[in-house]
Formats: structure tokens, C-alpha cells, sequence
């Protein structure tokens, strides 16, 4: 087949299924981090197509050491590290590596923290939440690290990746209040998206659905809020619309395992499941099945609203 015939051929291609064969090698990758312990997680990797490195939280005390080696053989460089909110098993590895980085460098840490006050007032003392905030800035403070405070609206870009900002700190609501005031990333280029609502609860959830971020949660992927139980309610999901899900659930929690067997907790995991499998959700990402490498899917456009 000569050069002119093979051209003819690729144009009449469906445009997806072009995508398909040569997109890979340009998005980013996204890995979901395992657990190093039983305790729930949520910690996520991203690469650029030019190697910059981002991290969404990064888990509880134990997972440091993974997260420190993960980041050691994508380069020691993180060019964002962004924390959704301040409960241990998403900050508290970020707190462990800054006080012992080694040859790690981070460029810029960004979140949405809500005041010493409000925690003094409203912080449960028995989740540790009071404390786990002010050991987390007195470890930033000390490796002379500065924490961004993000914008609602805010967007930023590094290396053909896009980050919206669609939600941030509501310290009005007191209700579930750390939780429902995770940020609400939007993460895309021209191949995919990826929605990470942190542990958001449904009164947080609701707030967006009645604000003017609305039209912009549609995504391919999204992250299930709060560990996949508990979180943002369907109506939320319904307009995200994802076609694959990442799971930050450990094997117990998936099974509503108390320590009786399975179903014999209070959680409501396998519910939210079945609202996903309502939505026509192609394949889900379980954190209990280990490291979780995405990268390409076919897709024609991933800006918002389309």
C-alpha cells in the first residue's frame, strides 16, 4: 500500500477508534496507590507525557515508605501535591515525608484548609482532627514548604494536564464537616478525565449541584467518594456520568466485613455499587486488588461538559 492510499485509509477511520491506537503515548498516567495497611486510603500518582509528577494526598503513616519509593522511581521531583482535606488517611503521609524527605523535592503543596478556629469549634477530637491539621502545617512549616490555598474556580496546568478546582473548603457546613470540605478536582487533557471528589458527603455534594460548577463534573473516571460508602449521593454520580471508577476501598470495607463476614458491618458499599452499575459503568478499579495503572482510553474530547 502506498503512502497516499494509506493516508486515505486512516482518514476514513472513525475518529475514536484513531485515538485509540495513538493516544496512549499522549495523556497522562494515573496509578491508584495500594493500602500498607488495613486502615482505609486515598492516595493517587499522576505523569505527565513529559514526566511531571502529581499526588493527590498520599494515605495514612504507614503508606509513606511506599509513596516515598513509588516517587523515588518517577524521578524524586513532585511538581503538585494536592491534599483534598486534613483527616490522617489522606495527609498523614504527606506529614511523615516532609519531616523526613529524603531527596525528594515537592515544588508546591496546594489545599483548602479550614481555620484553626473552626476547628477548635467544630473539629471531633475522636477522629483526631483538631490535632492531625496542626501537625500536618507545623510539618510544612518546618521544611519551610508552603501551603497554596486553592480557589474555587481555580484553574491550573501543568504540561498538557488541566486541574479545575470545582469545590473547596465549606465551613458552613458543620455536618460531616472535614469531609465535606474535601476538594473537588477536575483532572483532563484531550484523552480522558478523571473526577476526584475526595471524601465529599452528600450535603458538600449538593452544594455543587446548586452551584455554577455543575455542567463541569461530567468524567470518564471518577474517584468514589469517601473510600466508595457514605459520600456523595446519587444524584451527584448521575451527573458525573462515569464510564470507570476508582475504588480507594480496602477488601474489608468492600465486603461490609465488621469482623463477622461478609455484610455484617454498618457500611454501605455495595449500594453505591449497584447505583454504578444503574449508570452503565464499564470497569471499576478496586485499591484491594493492588497498584491500578490508567492511562488511555478512546475518546474524542474530555473538556468540560462535553
Amino acid at each position: 500500500m502506498n503512502a497516499f492510499i494509506a493516508l486515505i485509509v486512516l482518514a476514513a477511520l472513525p475518529l475514536m477508534a484513531v485515538q485509540a491506537s495513538y493516544g496512549c503515548d499522549d495523556t497522562f498516567t494515573v496509578w491508584q496507590l495500594p493500602s500498607q495497611s488495613r486502615n482505609q486510603m486515598n492516595s493517587y500518582v499522576m505523569q505527565t507525557t513529559g514526566g511531571k509528577v502529581i499526588v493527590i494526598d498520599g494515605g495514612n503513616t504507614e503508606d509513606a515508605d511506599y509513596l516515598k519509593t513509588f516517587l523515588r522511581a518517577r524521578g524524586n521531583h513532585v511538581a503538585m501535591w494536592f491534599i483534598s482535606h486534613t483527616h490522617y488517611d489522606h495527609v498523614n503521609a504527606l506529614t511523615a515525608i516532609l519531616k523526613d524527605p529524603g531527596q525528594l523535592k515537592i515544588d508546591h503543596i496546594y489545599a483548602s484548609l479550614l481555620s484553626d478556629q473552626w476547628m477548635s469549634k467544630y473539629g471531633l477530637a475522636e477522629e483526631q482532627e483538631p490535632q492531625t491539621l496542626d501537625n500536618f502545617k507545623k510539618a510544612a512549616q518546618a521544611a519551610h514548604m508552603e501551603i497554596t490555598d486553592l480557589e474555587l474556580g481555580q484553574v491550573l496546568k501543568l504540561d498538557g494536564v488541566t486541574i479545575g478546582i470545582l469545590g473547596v473548603s465549606n465551613p458552613e457546613i458543620v455536618e460531616n464537616g472535614v469531609n465535606n470540605s474535601s476538594v473537588v478536582m477536575r483532572v483532563w487533557d484531550h484523552y480522558k478525565s478523571i473526577l476526584f471528589p475526595g471524601d465529599l458527603g452528600v450535603e458538600g455534594g449538593e452544594k455543587i449541584l446548586h452551584g455554577q460548577y455543575k455542567d463541569q463534573l461530567k468524567s470518564d473516571f471518577v474517584q468514589m467518594a469517601h473510600h466508595g460508602q457514605n459520600g456523595v449521593d446519587k444524584a451527584f454520580y448521575q451527573v458525573v456520568a462515569p464510564r470507570y471508577c476508582l475504588w480507594p476501598t480496602p477488601q474489608w470495607l468492600w465486603d461490609n466485613d465488621m469482623g463477622g463476614g461478609k455484610g455484617t458491618g454498618p457500611w454501605v458499599t455495595q449500594e453505591v455499587k449497584s447505583w454504578m452499575d444503574e449508570l452503565g459503568v464499564k470497569k471499576n478499579y478496586y485499591q484491594f486488588d493492588g497498584l491500578q495503572r490508567i492511562q488511555c482510553i478512546p475518546r474524542q474530547s474530555a473538556e468540560p461538559g462535553k
